[in-house]
């Protein structure tokens, strides 16, 4: 123990583990405030993992094809667009089971982005992995250079500085305007809503597709600033865990900033732990338990919280016009 806190307590290691909670909370808060966009509309969206993984490759392919990141940007929110088209389709017209749909789009995503992607480069083994640039950090004039701070917060790439800056503009939309609260109607009452003229339909339709478009940009991120490659398990377990960080957030967009920050920072200071090649006590080299803390604070809140939910009421349920 006194092993680790000797590594950890070091002024370089703690900036590179708060620099690196930063840069791994991204995807999860872009995926996790689109997911808490489609919940206030009473669509339950489980394909996250899946619309990650294809807006990974979707923009891993489009800088292959055409070397222009802002296209293959573009590319990967139009594919996370486009495929939670489908789930609107499934869950808000054909009023298909949500969990069963979004169960089945992930299993689609991710086999058609394997599929696909194998089928691109039949001619690489698996030693030869593909790669494209990424893009660059973009260091903020002046802030950059505030100590600690500055490299924390101020050194990143922009998308995570988008995924910040979503945080507001999603609380204004949601609580501030009145679409936001139509919406957030429509997730508890859409008889109601249904019954004062509220069209119903196309507001979930929007919901949900930019709730696609939110998972796409976190997709991206993980393979053109990231790491600049695409593999089929790429995503590893973050649509899930975006969806436990609603949750974790009681569905408040800054509650859902540090859940994201909070499981940033498990992850990044267990790969601190793990590059330095140390070991926990009791555990030994089992560096999975960091990983599982978020799912744990995630139940031991639904427990506390379990009369304080902000959930909508009708999450999950279809609405069926005069049957209910």
């Amino acid at each position: 123990m006194g092993e680790i806190l000797t590594h950890l307590l070091t002024p370089a290691v703690i900036i590179g583990i708060l620099a690196g909670a930063v840069r791994i909370a991204t995807p999860l808060l872009l995926a996790a405030l689109g997911e808490m966009v489609s919940e206030n509309s009473g669509i339950l969206n489980l394909s996250i993992e899946g619309t990650m993984t294809l807006g990974a490759f979707a923009g891993f392919m489009a800088m292959s094809w055409y070397e222009n990141l802002w296209m293959g940007l573009l590319m990967a929110v139009v594919s996370g667009m486009l495929f939670s088209l489908i789930m609107a389709l499934m869950t808000v017209t054909v009023k298909v089971n949500q969990v069963v749909a979004g169960l089945a789009l992930n299993i689609l995503g991710i086999g058609f982005a394997f599929f696909w992607f194998r089928s691109s480069f039949q001619d690489r083994s698996s030693l030869d992995v593909p790669t494209v640039p990424t893009f660059d950090t973009a260091d903020i004039p002046g802030l950059s250079r505030i100590p600690v701070v500055g490299e924390v917060l101020f050194s990143q790439h922009w998308l995570t500085y988008f995924a910040f800056l979503m945080v507001p503009m999603v609380w204004i939309l949601l609580n501030k305007t009145r679409y936001g609260l139509e919406l957030r109607s429509i997730g508890h009452n859409p008889e109601a809503c249904d019954m004062r003229g509220i069209n119903i339909v196309p507001r979930q339709y929007a919901a949900v597709v930019f709730g696609g478009a939110m998972a796409g940009l976190g997709g991206v991120f993980l393979s053109l600033a990231s790491t600049g490659m695409f593999f089929p398990d790429i995503a590893a377990g973050r649509g899930w865990i975006a969806l436990a960080i609603v949750i974790f957030g009681n569905w408040r967009a800054s509650w859902i900033l540090w859940g994201s920050l909070f499981f940033g920072l498990i992850d990044a200071l267990q790969l601190s732990l793990q590059a330095k090649g140390l070991s926990l006590p009791f555990f030994g080299d089992d560096y999975q338990v960091f990983l599982a803390l978020p799912f744990v604070f995630t139940i031991v809140a639904l427990v506390l919280n379990r009369s304080r939910s902000r959930s909508p009421l009708s999450l999950a349920i279809p609405y069926h016009r005069g049957e209910r």
